[in-house]
């Protein structure tokens, strides 16, 4: 997948190929946030069992698995968070790891059913969790038939690329780089630039402190895209009860006002673990 993109120097490429590449980066970044974050891991909205589909086929078309698979392994690392058992903290594996690595390993193919009981009673989302290739493969197929080759290379494969570590900074460097508003167990932070790229998924610590929220940006001021979109869905109709945090909230385990924070601790060197060790 990394290395498809560089065959558009053999095609060539034209200006709609980079505006398809960008079109398709954010709209399924709205996926991954909306739909396997917001949605199937923490229920921070509700909607209607059609459009949970197509919001689970959209998240799909990122590549990366199925939504109930990335959503048990989610709720897992909530519960663990930066902790031992947390399967992808650079606090303690290292940032390669944590970005990318965990996914590697046949050990974490598998869905934790355990976790996500909820949606494991939909036969439409079990399907779709176990043929997570088919939305990809569908998106892929349609955009080369649309713009060709050229399209096909820098619009679908290279925008997926970039989507896998747009979302997968979250995981690495969110628990890095950044500040602290709120105090929490465990090393997330704030950060603008990854909010820009991801959607609002760069204001990781008001999420850590408050996961039931359908915004990460809890402030005006705190660029949030896919809560902006959840809000004109929800005036659409096409979503209800979207979940905020509430002040008490808001106004809880402040750092700037006397809560006592975490230590500093001084995250690992990269290093990428042998599969035997993983295992």
């Amino acid at each position: 997948m990394h290395a498809l993109p560089l065959c558009a120097f053999i095609t060539g490429t034209r200006p709609l190929d980079w505006l398809v590449c960008l079109a398709l980066y954010y709209v399924r970044m709205f996926g991954v946030t909306a739909g396997y974050h917001r949605y199937f891991s923490h229920r921070t909205y509700k909607t209607s069992r059609v459009m949970q589909f197509l919001i689970a086929f959209l998240a799909e078309s990122s590549a990366q698995k199925g939504a109930l698979w990335w959503a048990a392994n989610h709720r897992h690392h909530h519960k663990y968070s930066d902790h031992a058992d947390d399967i992808h903290s650079p606090l303690h594996r290292g940032f390669w790891w944590s970005h990318v690595g965990w996914m590697l390993v046949p050990r974490y193919d598998t869905t934790q059913w355990d976790r996500i009981k909820d949606f494991a009673k939909y036969p439409e989302l079990v399907w779709l969790n176990k043929h997570w290739w088919v939305p990809p493969t569908v998106l892929g197929v349609v955009v080369f038939l649309v713009g060709g080759p050229s399209m096909l290379f820098i619009g679908f494969f290279l925008s997926t690329v970039l989507l896998w570590h747009g979302t997968f900074i979250i995981n690495s460097l969110c628990h890095v780089f950044g500040s602290r508003r709120f105090a929490t167990t465990d090393t997330s932070k704030n950060n603008l630039l990854f909010a820009l790229l991801t959607c609002g998924e760069g204001w990781h610590n008001n999420h850590h402190h408050f996961c039931a929220s359908a915004n990460q940006g809890f402030y005006w001021y705190e660029i949030d895209v896919s809560y902006y979109v959840l809000r004109l869905m929800q005036a659409l109709g096409l979503v209800w009860d979207v979940r905020t945090p509430p002040q008490s909230v808001l106004e809880r385990a402040r750092i700037d006002r006397g809560a006592v924070d975490l230590p500093k601790v001084k995250i690992p060197r990269v290093k990428l673990p042998s599969l035997a060790d993983a295992e």
